[in-house]
């Protein structure tokens, strides 16, 4: 019996993967559900790529035994002060749920989760 393992196409599966993930798509409207408390210090690390224009990024330091409401709380309090008005509002729903949507005039975006730190604090991005 022939027993080959094929090595080559390994690299070929998993440039692929990383190609899927490496294009975001695009909306008028994301959102970001967070669940879990915070078990530790951590830092959550959003980019927001504009279509056709240069990504931007957020980044917010969440404290250890912090909520999730607490935690996209300041996530829009740091997304508001870190991202430019004139191209997306943010804002909180239900709480734990925060909402990204594109100002007019302005282009559909992609939103990634480019670093989550704190332990047990999930995050679901939702294109709306």
């Amino acid at each position: 019996m022939n027993r080959t393992i094929h090595f080559c196409s390994i690299p070929g599966v998993m440039l692929c993967v990383l190609a899927a993930t490496a294009h975001a798509e695009s909306s008028n409207k994301w959102r970001l559900q967070f669940s879990g408390s915070a078990w530790s210090d951590g830092v959550i690390e959003l980019k927001i790529s504009p279509v056709d224009d240069e990504p931007l990024t957020c980044s917010v330091s969440i404290p250890r035994g912090t909520g999730e409401n607490a935690v996209a709380k300041m996530v829009v309090k740091a997304c508001r002060e870190q991202l430019p008005k004139k191209m997306v509002h943010v804002e909180r729903d239900d709480g734990e749920d925060v909402l990204f949507k594109k100002r007019r005039g302005t282009p559909n975006f992609g939103i990634e989760i480019v670093a989550n730190t704190v332990k047990n604090v999930r995050i679901n991005p939702d294109k709306e």
